[in-house]
């Protein structure tokens, strides 16, 4: 097990999102969240699960987030 809890650890500068196949590289946290939420807010079905997907390990800090589980 890790020292440090990975969700406590600091965050990187850049995330990477990958979300329909599109890989992009982000270099603001808040503005990758928002882009997605926005999505979300916008889509709907499969679309809306992939964004939310996506926005759920970005709330997470996590440094690629993925639209499979």
């Amino acid at each position: 097990m890790f020292a440090i809890p990975e969700l406590a650890m600091p965050k990187s500068q850049t995330v990477t999102t990958v979300c329909n196949g599109r890989r992009e590289v982000w270099t603001d946290y808040e503005e990758a969240k928002a882009h997605f939420l926005e999505m979300m807010m916008t889509a709907e079905g499969e679309e809306y699960e992939r964004a939310e997907c996506v926005y759920i390990q970005l709330i997470h800090g996590l440094e690629e987030c993925l639209d499979e589980d």
